[in-house]
């Protein structure tokens, strides 16, 4: 299969209805663990539809924010001082910043490894930040290993489309890997974990019908016969409470680290 034609993204409220619900609150716990000062100046790469820089504008209290999407119908969902630009090629003056931050974006870059040299050269020296989070796509990601697992076990083929397969990169060490390989010193990595629990079974097959990302890319492009049968396989495999809600869980892997 040819993966990137499955890794579409344009929609703001398709994409807000898929994985928004829960960014928003790794956005939060992310923003929370840098810790960083009132009065800075931000800059979000990949700011998709803006979930992190509303996050930093209502919690850090920044001088400044400033976002980038190579997706225009993301920037106009992000809106205020959002643009359109290519996270590997930044257009920003060196030092223009004192965090960098990127969420849920690096592991569908071309070349993770000058985006993030990117992001640091965008910082000042002598302590700014650079951070970022990713999806735990090959374990901590409830909705995703329920439905790769199960469409899977209907079509082996669509194992190629598995972002635990396709993006090894979001697991600890090869983030570690990336920020070192940046100069960044004082690296840490850490697991962010949310809760998400889906009303019922319409709440969690209804956003695999828009075709925003992988999964949904997917679905829409199966014939309508196959679509129902992965519908209802899925149906049965979802773990649904006796209220009908069905409880899953999201784990973000971040990573931080600064200027010298």
């Amino acid at each position: 299969m040819d993966e990137q034609r499955y890794d579409v993204w344009g929609s703001g409220a398709a994409y807000d209805r898929y994985m928004g619900r829960w960014s928003r609150a790794v956005a939060r716990a992310f923003t929370a663990w840098l810790g960083r000062p009132d009065g800075l100046r931000w800059l979000d790469v990949g700011c998709g539809t803006g979930v992190l820089s509303a996050v930093v504008r209502e919690r850090c209290r920044p001088r400044l924010v400033v976002g980038c999407d190579r997706s225009e119908g993301f920037v106009r969902a992000a809106a205020r001082t959002s643009v359109v630009a290519d996270a590997m090629a930044l257009p920003v003056r060196d030092g223009a910043f004192d965090v960098a931050v990127s969420g849920l974006t690096l592991n569908f870059l071309p070349d993770p490894a000058a985006a993030v040299a990117g992001m640091a050269r965008a910082v000042r020296p002598g302590g700014a930040q650079v951070a970022a989070y990713v999806w735990d796509y090959a374990e901590g990601m409830g909705l995703l290993r329920l439905f790769w697992d199960t469409a899977a076990e209907l079509d082996p083929a669509a194992a190629e489309l598995d972002e635990g397969i396709r993006f090894p990169g979001c697991r600890p060490q090869p983030l570690h890997d990336l920020w070192t390989a940046a100069g960044l010193a004082d690296v840490v990595v850490r697991a962010i974990e949310v809760p998400v629990v889906l009303a019922d079974f319409a709440d969690l097959w209804g956003p695999f019908l828009a075709g925003q990302g992988p999964a949904p890319g997917y679905v829409t492009a199966l014939p309508p016969a196959a679509r129902d049968e992965l519908r209802e396989a899925l149906r049965t495999a979802a773990p649904t409470a006796p209220d009908g809600t069905i409880p899953l869980s999201a784990r973000a892997w971040a990573v931080r680290g600064r200027t010298e």
